[in-house]
Formats: structure tokens, sequence, C-alpha cells
């Protein structure tokens, strides 16, 4: 990594969310070598408003409360701050002028407590790094006048519901603009590179001093007793979003394997609350788990699967959880994607339901210490600290 920067990071998730993401780990990894200061998604009124009890709400009041936002200095390089401003809901607005002018007050209000706290710890000469947020900091390179603003694709956001109306034209702005984008999927790059050809794949990272099997001690009460009960634990860590995670597939492996035990580690959506998993006998909800719970619950899974549904946000997804499977040993059977195809050679790849069983039947039969070398080399391949070198190999690529 060729000298120190200050970085500026703004994006579509909080420091404070319950399950781990990649804009937190990539903010944990820069700031071993350089100070960072890390701005939380602003509330909107819709979420103020209708989800009051939120850890997102509580820090705004928070941040309320302190004047001119929280400012929370984690460590000596790395600062967290939360604005203490309340965002208009403008994803369901229609109307295109309508929309323009008042995500120009959003972009203006956001923009004016950024520009403070970045006054107020002295950055200067600093990259401006913008997780997937093209609407409230599309404006911010004109504001900041940063060196470099650097735009990271991690999701199709574009095909979601919530960006339907302006994504698409907001992001290609966003894309053309920016002075490198980096993505987490060779897909989203491509995708990337149609408006701006200084666009590239940097990988994806995952934490294998959390995820390493050595470090596991003991496995949770709660799966103890469901191994004793059960000839095999098939498991799925992460948030069951039935956008994402096919609950028809969950379902028809739980009927055709009464034996086996099919345990969801994660925050369920509506769907999900409401489908017939829950009649299951051999399925097993835990509810959220902190992070450094996991690797005892992923231990103690005879196979790891990730059962995505095959649409516009999924086909060029990179699921970080693969890289976390993987890191553990453990023999994993994923939904056939693009974005998969890079893991051919270590995961078992399925595209229906009779698959699935087939591909976890044949990955129990197989399994055998030089398959779990193979997949945890792999896993720890794919460090934060390896995707952040690759990130700057790219910026001193666009410098050059």
């Amino acid at each position: 990594m060729n000298g120190s920067s200050d970085i500026v990071i703004t994006g579509l998730q909080s420091w404070h969310m319950a399950m781990g993401g990649n804009i937190v780990n990539m903010a944990k990894e820069l700031a071993r070598h350089h100070r960072v200061l890390f701005i939380n998604y602003a509330v909107d009124r819709f979420t103020l408003l209708r989800q009051p009890h939120t850890v997102a709400v509580k820090k705004y009041r928070e941040a309320r409360a302190a004047g001119y936002g929280l400012l929370e200095h984690i460590d000596e390089t790395l600062w967290i701050y939360t604005p203490d401003i309340v965002l208009e809901s403008v994803s369901q607005i229609k109307p295109k002028w309508l929309f323009d002018r008042i995500n120009a007050m959003n972009m203006k209000r956001f923009g004016s407590r950024v520009k403070y706290i970045v006054s107020e710890l002295g950055f200067k000469d600093f990259i401006l790094f913008t997780d997937s947020d093209f609407y409230r900091s599309f404006r911010l390179k004109e504001i900041l006048f940063p060196k470099m603003l650097v735009y990271y694709i991690r999701d199709n956001m574009i095909a979601t519901d919530f960006f339907r109306y302006h994504g698409a034209r907001m992001e290609e702005a966003m894309i053309r603009k920016a002075d490198l984008v980096v993505a987490n999927s060779e897909f989203l790059a491509s995708y990337a590179r149609k408006y701006n050809p200084r666009s590239y794949y940097i990988g994806q990272g995952c934490d294998s001093e959390l995820f390493n099997p050595a470090k596991v001690t003991a496995i949770p009460e709660e799966m103890q007793k469901i191994r004793e009960q059960f000839s095999l634990v098939i498991g799925y860590i992460g948030a069951l979003r039935s956008l994402r995670i096919d609950i028809g597939l969950l379902e028809y492996i739980a009927e055709q394997r009464p034996g086996w035990a099919l345990v969801l580690v994660g925050p369920e959506d509506e769907n999900f609350r409401k489908s017939r998993l829950h009649r299951f006998p051999n399925v097993f909800f835990t509810g959220s788990r902190k992070e450094p719970e996991l690797p005892g619950y992923l231990q103690s899974f005879d196979v790891a699967i990730n059962a995505q549904v095959y649409n516009e946000i999924t086909r060029g997804n990179y699921p970080r959880k693969i890289d976390e499977y993987l890191a553990m040993g453990k023999p994993v059977v994923a939904t056939r994607t693009e974005a998969m195809q890079m893991f051919s050679n270590v995961v078992f790849l399925a595209g229906t339901p009779e698959e699935y069983l087939a591909c976890i039947d044949k990955a129990v039969l197989t399994d055998s210490p030089d398959l779990r070398a193979k997949r945890m080399a792999t896993g720890q391949l794919h460090s934060w600290e390896n995707n952040i070198n690759e990130l700057f190999r790219c910026i001193e690529l666009v410098k050059s």
C-alpha cells in the first residue's frame, strides 16, 4: 500500500447495524494504515416515523442531542459520524422533476454536515469512497472537492423496488462522474464499465481471523441438541430475505429429507415469518446472532448452503458468506449464478431443488481433510487485507 491517505466513507449502511457489512469491514482494514471518517447513513423521515425503535433512529437521537451530529472516536485513526438531520424519503416519488428537487435538498443538507465534520477533523486532500449511495452522496464531489471519488458497487441495487423509479439514471450518472469505480464481482464491474472505463473488479473480503476453525472451542448448546437428534445438519447464516433466499427450495429440502436438520441463522423478513418452514419439525430458526458467535454455529454444520433465488439482484452478487463458509473448511452448496462460477472448483453449484439434494449428498460423501484444506485456503485468500490492497492497486492505476 503506497503512502497514507485520509479517507471519507459514505454509503447505504450504518456502522451500528446488527449484522456485518462489507463497508464496515473495509473501513476497519483501511484504518490500519489511513485516517478514516465513516459517515453513518442519515435517517429519512419514513424510517423515523415507522421504525422508531431501530438502532439507526436511536443513533440519530443521540446525534441530535449532541448538537450538529455525533462524532465517535473508535480508535486512533477511525471516526464514526452520525448526522443530526432527517432527510426526506424520496425513493417512491415518481415524477423526475419532483424527485430531483427534493433530492437536491437532501444532498445539500447531507453535504453540509459531511463538509462540517471533514473540516473539524482537518481532513485534507482526501479520497471520498462512496458505497452505492448514488442519491444523497451524488453531489459530494462538488461540495467536498476530494482528490479522488471512488464509487463502490457490491450489489445490483437498481434491480430492487426501492430504487425502481430513479436508480438506473442516478447510478449511471454517479458511475460516469467517479474517478474510479470498483466492484466486488466481475459481473458488476462489467456493468459499470459500460459507463466508465476506469471500472475494476477488486474481489471480496473475509475475516479469516474470526472464521477460523482452530479458534472455535465449542459449538452453541442449542446446536449440540440438534446434532443429537438428526443425522445431518444443513445450515445457512445470513439475512433471511425472500427477495434473495429461496423459501420454496428450503421447504423442498426440509420435506424431502426429514432426517436432516435445516438450521437458519439470521433475521427473517415477513415472508419467511409466514412461510411453511416454521411448521417443519426439522427446521430451526435461531434468529439474529452477534458476529463473534457465528463461527460456532458454522462449525456445527455438516454442509453450509446459500439457497439464493436466481434473479437480477442475485445473478451477479458475490455472497460474502461463501468465503466465511470456506474459511471454516465447510462443504458448500450454492445456487449456480454468474458470480458463483469462480468458486466451481471448491463449491457444489446447483440449479434445481433436485440438484441441491444431490449436491448435498455428494458434499458429505466426498469430504476429506485435503478438500477441507483447499476450501480453507480459498477463504483465507479472500481476506480484507487483500481486498484493500487490490483497491489501492486500482487507485494507483488510475493515477498513473
